[in-house]
């Protein structure tokens, strides 16, 4: 932006330069061909009555000489008196002892360089012939152009340099609301600051923040909705579980005990799903807005003992810590928010990589942790939709499908970054999950 106006002001400058050139040049021939006609008509009576004071007769048989000697000096306008018949009579000191190569026709004409005006006497016996030399006019030319396009090397970084200023002063405030909108969303809706703003924007950010307002009431309901419907499905269900767990115990070889364990798995995975809305609705309340030193291989060796303890996964969960320098895994975190986000990708790998096979959470220098399992690649196009809520792969494993959607909610709140690779890095299959602080 700031180019192209300082371009179109450069090129308007130097357009308004190009004409007052043409004009000027067009006044100035006027005024000097004013001035040599004026001369000539001063000049010729003058010369006509030295002349018959000569006694000279008016035929002109002899070339009549200056007996006045003029000092040297430069002549803008030189002139020659001529006798009808081409002769020169007398001419200033600086003209030529030839005469003009232009007839004795009266008014201007261009020749060799001069521009010269013929007047003649009232009896047409005697011509005067006043000239200017054409460079004398391009130079006061040149000089004009000069004096007006000069100031333009100095004018015009000047004024891209008061142009950027002025454009920069002016999108600041736009930039600085840009910036704040993009980082609005569901964890962030505070309102928009307008104090600095100018007037026109002032507004447009006004039905932001009511935009906002409304957003914020509306998660706030829903949230709430979710927590609570969760904490008040907790209690039903465990209790509900508890009694299908006596059934099954006082039924043993009846024939209707396959259907109560299957209400016992139906009951588990609704007591599953119930934990992890509660789980989504702490993220979505921002649990991992809190900001305090944490060390990524303590928590990660506490959830690996954690599901060595789980009788259906002991022993498949390995951890690999690649740091080798104290304080090289530590980043800036809430704990219970990382557990929760590291949980849920190893019981995602647990659940929907190969059965029996081990799976690697890796905590890198680069203070990243990575969890590895393996398994069927996942194509792309469904990749990109994992941490979607109640997304699922092409696994037959039961899941809620809020796990992956539960880590990304709680990683960006921890400033960090969620990738999803299938095939794993370095294998050509497996499911790779990567979380970079």
């Amino acid at each position: 932006m700031t180019v192209r106006l300082s371009a179109a002001i450069a090129l308007l400058w130097i357009a308004a330069a190009v004409i007052s050139a043409f004009v000027i040049r067009y006044e100035f021939n006027e005024v000097f061909d004013s001035a040599l006609q004026e001369t000539a008509q001063r000049l010729l009576p003058l010369a006509v009555e030295d002349l018959r004071e000569r006694g000279e007769p008016v035929e002109w048989s002899r070339e009549i000489r200056e007996e006045i000697v003029v000092a040297e000096h430069e002549e803008y306008l030189i002139y020659q008196i001529r006798a009808s018949d081409g002769r020169v009579l007398i001419r200033s000191h600086d003209a030529p002892q030839q005469a003009f190569q232009t007839p004795l026709t009266p008014g201007y004409a261009n020749r060799n360089g001069w521009r010269i005006y013929t007047e003649p006497s009232a009896g047409q016996d005697v011509f005067i012939q006043v000239a200017e030399a054409l460079d004398h006019r391009d130079e006061a030319l040149l000089h004009l152009v000069l004096t007006l396009t000069a100031p333009l090397f100095v004018l015009l970084p000047l004024s891209a340099f008061i142009v950027r200023c002025f454009v920069l002063g002016t999108l600041r405030p736009i930039t600085s609301v840009r910036a704040s909108i993009a980082s609005r969303g569901g964890s962030n809706t505070a309102p928009i600051g307008d104090e600095s703003l100018p007037q026109e924007l002032s507004p447009i950010v006004e039905d932001v923040n009511r935009l906002l307002e409304r957003l914020q009431k509306s998660l706030q309901a829903e949230r709430a909705f979710a927590s609570s419907s969760a904490h008040e499905l907790r209690t039903p269900v465990a209790s509900a579980l508890a009694q299908v767990s006596r059934l099954k115990a006082d039924l043993q070889q009846h024939p209707a005990t396959d259907r109560v364990i299957r209400i016992e798995e139906i009951l588990r995975e609704l007591g599953g799903l119930v934990e992890k809305l509660l789980q989504l609705s702490r993220a979505e309340a921002g649990v991992a807005l809190k900001r305090e030193p944490m060390k990524l291989g303590y928590v990660a060796q506490y959830l690996v003992d954690e599901f060595d303890r789980k009788t259906p996964y002991a022993g498949l969960v390995k951890l690999v810590n690649e740091t080798d320098e104290e304080g090289q895994d530590v980043v800036e975190t809430d704990l219970d928010a990382l557990a929760i986000a590291l949980r849920n990708l190893i019981e995602n790998a647990l659940v929907h990589g190969m059965k029996d096979c081990t799976v690697i959470v890796l905590i890198g220098k680069d203070r990243s942790i990575r969890v590895i399992n393996e398994g069927a690649v996942v194509p792309g196009e469904k990749l990109s939709h994992l941490t979607d809520r109640f997304s699922r792969g092409r696994s037959r494993s039961e899941g809620s499908g809020l796990g992956l959607a539960i880590v990304k909610t709680i990683v960006e709140q921890a400033g960090g970054t969620l990738e999803l690779r299938s095939p794993a890095t370095g294998r050509h299959d497996g499911f790779e999950a990567i979380i970079r602080f």
